[in-house]
């Protein structure tokens, strides 16, 4: 089902965050809850993770309202990951169809930067990631 979603990026306090999240909405763990860096095989060229590493969440999905999921990860330093103000906050479509995930990628990186080009992952999912690159005005 296709869907758009609210991406956060933590620095290694996501649990904390989503507990929290989840008793102020009222919300409640979707899809695989939370998944711990640990809980999944990693591929094989990755150098390995500390054990404190693999307590931390690669993906955590929470329902706050009807219609809205929030997402996250934590973005440990220790794999190359930092939060800077700007790169912890991402729009994620998920549309219905590889075709569409594609056509959208392709036209919303036109004049932006790819920062992960689209293609199938580790974890399952066909992903890409990009900034997009432009000024907006308006009246």
């Amino acid at each position: 089902m296709a869907r758009v979603t609210t991406y956060l990026n933590f620095p290694g306090n996501t649990e904390e965050a989503f507990n929290f999240y989840k008793k102020v909405f009222n919300g409640k763990f979707t899809g695989v809850g939370l998944r711990r860096f640990g809980d999944i095989e990693m591929p094989a060229e990755m150098p390995p993770m500390s054990d404190a590493d693999k307590k931390l969440i690669i993906h955590a999905e929470l329902t706050i309202m009807p219609g809205h999921v929030l997402m996250a990860t934590d973005s440990p330093e220790s794999m190359g990951l930092k939060i800077l103000y700007g790169n912890n906050m991402h729009i994620n479509l998920e549309p219905a169809s590889r075709e569409e995930t594609k056509r959208l990628f392709d036209a919303l990186s036109e004049g932006g930067t790819i920062t992960m080009p689209l293609e199938d992952m580790f974890w399952g999912a066909y992903f890409g990631a990009l900034r997009i690159n432009m000024a907006l005005t308006g009246c």
